[in-house]
């Protein structure tokens, strides 16, 4: 164990302390306080109150019924679906409806739509709201370079005019039901859009905004700018969510005390971690979280997970997602690397159930793995922009023959 994790005790009166088990958490949160009674308030947006107040963010490859089901076992709060294209989904595409699916069970159900054009957005959202949806999101922090080189995803923000129109259509659309926009900071460092980008969201109507506190020259490398998000908190009046560096409960505590944000939005830190929702959700009720599982029972869920993925998307491509979420879940256990690098190996989850047994099913919990980067590397990188993006303002979408190729590809981007 280095100087960075350790297992602490946490934080009670001496003449308790022996009854109480010690703290897993990193170096950082050794004296990180639970929340107090009624210190944090439910997230508004509308008429959905959510406690709480943790949203799991929508990954595209990731956040599908499966595991939205799974995290939402271990708590309450806002699961939403990875985001959906516009044009796929009303050209009525066999895989969009799939993943944009849900079951009666999912409740709040929430999706987080993509696109560029206002008129097909608004349909869409229309649509969404026929089948019952209870919350919709609109991706504008995708930096995706086939995406922002055709002018959506964080592009759109540096047009204001046509970011109001896409906002206006889709809350004319959605009626009572809520909607959110999730940002980036900008493009780069010095072409920062977020305060103005919040506050068009505010005057269209919107219930949030959520900013992931990076900009999409940094991809998800570095650190991630927390008082971006208290800025953008001062700025607006509608609720504020933060995302970005979210690796432990705990983050969640001090993100919002930092910042006065009113909610977090949860990513990479929950991949093969969905127990992260009831370790958050105890913080927030002010009660000390349970230790993370060990092998045996990680084992366990990553098993049940697997199932419901070859179930869902089928044995071909539900083995290959498993794969990665092999990954993720084992991430820092003795016996990992060598199991990782025979995932190509693994065609059937009988394949799975024979590689899990290999590893120690006592083996705890690897503390150092609590803040372990999942899916995404350190790179970053030139925002590609289409010609003289920057140098005009108007409400049209763009138009490409690319962007639909564009939009297609995000449904197969992992995280």
């Amino acid at each position: 164990m280095n100087g960075d994790e350790q297992n602490v005790d946490s934080g009670q009166p001496e003449q308790h302390r022996s009854a109480l088990p010690a703290r897993v958490c990193s170096a950082k949160h050794a004296a990180t306080p639970v929340a107090k009674a009624k210190e944090f308030g439910p997230l508004g947006l509308k008429q959905l109150a959510l406690w709480p107040p943790v949203v799991l963010a929508p990954m595209a490859g990731v956040t599908n019924l499966p595991f939205r089901r799974l995290c939402r076992t271990y708590g309450a709060g806002l699961y939403v679906c990875e985001m959906i294209t516009a044009r796929a989904y009303l050209q009525g595409h066999a895989r969009t409806l799939l993943l944009s699916s849900s079951a009666p069970d999912e409740y709040p159900r929430s999706v987080q739509v993509y696109g560029s054009n206002p008129v097909e957005v608004g349909a869409m959202v229309g649509s969404l709201v026929d089948q019952g949806v209870d919350h919709i999101d609109l991706n504008l922090g995708c930096p995706v370079p086939k995406v922002t080189r055709n002018g959506g995803g964080a592009a759109i923000p540096h047009r204001p005019r046509l970011l109001a129109n896409l906002i206006r259509s889709m809350v004319r659309a959605a009626g009572d039901v809520p909607v959110t926009v999730k940002l980036r900071t900008g493009i780069d460092d010095e072409r920062l859009s977020y305060l103005a980008a919040g506050r068009v969201a505010q005057e269209e109507g919107c219930a949030a905004v959520g900013l992931h506190a990076r900009t999409a020259a940094q991809l998800y490398s570095g650190t991630a700018d927390w008082n971006a998000i208290g800025e953008l908190k001062q700025a607006v009046k509608i609720p504020v969510l933060g995302n970005g560096d979210i690796w432990e409960c705990w983050d969640a505590l001090e993100m919002m005390r930092q910042t006065g944000c009113d909610g977090v939005i949860v990513g990479r830190g929950c991949l093969g971690r969905p127990w992260l929702f009831a370790e958050l959700a105890s913080v927030f009720d002010g009660r000390e979280p349970a230790h993370p599982p060990k092998m045996g029972e990680v084992a366990n869920v990553l098993r049940a997970h697997a199932q419901a993925l070859v179930e869902f998307l089928g044995p071909a491509m539900g083995l290959l997602q498993v794969r990665k979420w092999v990954d993720w879940y084992t991430k820092g256990f003795a016996g990992s690397a060598r199991l990782r690098g025979n995932l190509g190996a693994l065609h059937s989850l009988d394949d799975l159930d024979r590689a899990l047994q290999a590893l120690d099913a006592s083996e705890p919990f690897p503390v150092p793995a609590l803040r372990s980067s999942r899916a995404k590397g350190s790179r970053t990188q030139k925002v590609a922009l289409p010609a003289g993006w920057l140098e005009r303002d108007d409400d049209q979408a763009p138009c490409s023959s690319d962007l639909q190729a564009a939009e297609d590809s995000l449904s197969i981007q992992a995280g």
